[in-house]
């Protein structure tokens, strides 16, 4: 055999194998799908429907259960009878076929056993779980009714026994009650006839009316005691206290009290036919808008009530108060008057001090007005203590605001010797200046310093001037002598820095004499002597010398500038 024709027959045997593998995993995979569909079959036969029917014939049911009855019975006797012999016949030639490996033939009955099997097994499920509902709807119905009925017999026991409790809502409870009574003989007679599937709806209609009264009576029971008894009393009690107040001389403008009382009797009574039709979400709501209006008119007669102790109470002491601030605001407005003809107020401080005087005059007015009223039976205690509560504030703010403008205009006259003895040192200060410079005999003194001089001299004359007139302006004095004072320590140090800048001047010119053969500093020098001399420049002079001398000799000059003020330090 060549080596191609060995190729050839491998591959033939290799396809073969393959062939053969394959048909036995088919074999194999159809054999366990009809073996499950056997299982199928064997569960339906398994649910005992035959029997579930029989024993629910037994039962001589009737309306909506014996239609469902009927209605499941058709469906499965069709399954019985047809969908599960002809998927059984399916499976036993597929059968047949598979163990003579005619797969394909096999596959198609499979699918065709599937198909029917697929719906008929859920619809068998569907039938059990309907039939076992039926058989087992009596007895779980008589059971529940059975609970039910002590429910209602105990709920009826317990509104009789509490009726009075209930007021005008009663009857509806009533109506509520006969309402379940006619539904439990619906509900017996529905089982007696075997419908139970109507009769357990009508045993779910009394479970949720059972647990709605249940609900509803804790509620009626309150609202009817809050309508009947709170309310009333709460009504009677504001009553018989407003007329008591106004018998004792309170007066109460915020609203007609007797008024708003008889409003909301007539919302209770209002409320009290909600009641009565078991009305109970809007009942709720009537009742929490009663309350709230029952605690308004509380805090009303509570507030003149606790007002009126400290209106009592406050009364000779706010006269007292108001009589002492009119003498201290009438006395500083006669101080300011006296003082405004020999100082300018600058801060309107007389004319405050009169709308104070005005504003506690005003409170006097008031105060008299609210006492006469509590007088004559008309005064609101709420109101006035408001009022006085606002005065006592206010007066103190302005006793605090008369002591320190008083404290402010006495310090006018200290301000005032302040100013005079500040002009005296100012011009000893600028005289001694002026003098030390004299004592200096330099050649004259720098534009700049005579302009800067004859300024502070100027500013304190205009001083001393204003400071001679009738009447004086503290303030506008106080801003030019703190001018004044830094004007005057500015002349100092010019001063300072002029015969500073002389004599290291003359020092540094002598020193330069050692070297009088050298060009540029006979230059610095004679530059030196006409800034000196002819401008009176000095601060230019040594600036000329010193930086010919440092050119010469580095560090000469800082020794010579060193050993000056070293020098003047000890002198």
């Amino acid at each position: 055999m060549s080596p191609a024709q060995s190729i050839v027959v491998i591959i033939a045997s290799l396809i073969i194998i393959i062939i053969v593998v394959l048909m036995i995993v088919v074999n194999r995979r159809q054999l366990r799908e009809i073996l499950e569909l056997d299982d199928q079959i064997s569960e339906i036969e398994k649910m005992h429907l035959e029997t579930d029917i029989i024993n629910l014939d037994k039962m001589d049911l009737a309306g909506e259960s014996l239609t469902t009855l009927t209605t499941w019975r058709k469906n499965y006797k069709q399954a019985a009878t047809e969908k599960i012999p002809a998927a059984q016949t399916f499976l036993e030639q597929a059968a047949d076929q598979n163990a003579h490996y005619h797969l394909f033939k096999a596959h198609k009955n499979i699918k065709q056993a599937q198909e029917i099997m697929t719906q008929t097994y859920d619809d068998a499920k569907n039938t059990k779980e309907v039939f076992t509902e039926l058989l087992e709807s009596n007895r779980e119905n008589q059971k529940q009714y059975d609970d039910l009925f002590n429910q209602y017999k105990d709920l009826r026991k317990n509104v009789l026994a509490d009726s009075f409790e209930y007021g005008s809502a009663l009857d509806q409870i009533e109506n509520e009650l006969t309402t379940m009574e006619n539904d439990f003989s619906e509900a017996k007679s529905l089982t007696a006839q075997g419908d139970q599937v109507e009769a357990k709806r009508i045993l779910s209609k009394i479970k949720a009316a059972l647990a709605n009264v249940g609900c509803l009576l804790p509620q009626v029971r309150e609202a009817r005691h809050q309508l009947d008894q709170v309310f009333q009393d709460q009504l009677d009690e504001l009553s018989d206290t407003y007329k008591k107040m106004m018998s004792s001389k309170f007066y109460i403008t915020q609203l007609d009290v007797l008024a708003e009382i008889k409003k909301v009797r007539g919302q209770v009574t209002d409320a009290g036919k909600l009641l009565t039709e078991l009305k109970i979400s809007a009942l709720n709501k009537e009742i929490a808008k009663i309350k709230q209006e029952i605690s308004a008119l509380y805090d009303v007669l509570i507030k003149e009530y606790k007002a009126r102790p400290f209106v009592e109470e406050n009364q000779e002491k706010i006269q007292r108060l108001l009589a002492h601030e009119q003498v201290e605001s009438k006395n500083l407005v006669a101080k300011l008057r006296h003082i405004d003809e020999s100082y300018e107020l600058t801060h309107n401080e007389l004319a405050t001090s009169r709308q104070l005087e005005q504003e506690v005059n005003d409170m006097e007015r008031q105060y008299t007005v609210d006492t006469q009223n509590v007088a004559d039976g008309k005064g609101v205690y709420s109101a006035i203590k408001s009022s006085w509560l606002s005065m006592l504030d206010r007066l103190r703010e302005i006793s605090a605001q008369q002591k320190k403008m008083a404290q402010d205009v006495d310090g006018l006259y200290d301000s005032e010797n302040v100013a005079n003895d500040s002009i005296n040192r100012f011009k000893q200060e600028v005289s001694l200046v002026y003098r030390r410079l004299e004592r200096k005999k330099l050649p004259g003194n720098p534009d700049a310093f005579v302009q800067m001089y004859t300024l502070v001299v100027n500013e304190i004359g205009h001083v001393a001037k204003e400071l001679s007139q009738v009447r004086l302006n503290m303030e506008k004095i106080s801003q030019e002598l703190i001018q004044i004072s830094d004007d005057v320590e500015r002349l100092k140090r010019e001063s300072d820095d002029i015969i500073n800048s002389a004599d290291l001047v003359q020092l540094t010119l002598q020193y330069s004499n050692k070297y009088s053969n050298n060009g540029s500093i006979k230059a610095a020098q004679k530059k030196a002597m006409q800034l000196y001399e002819e401008e009176f420049n000095y601060k230019d002079a040594l600036d000329t010398i010193a930086t010919a001398i440092e050119k010469v000799e580095p560090g000469s000059y800082q020794r010579l500038e060193n050993l000056y003020y070293s020098d003047k330090k000890n002198n």
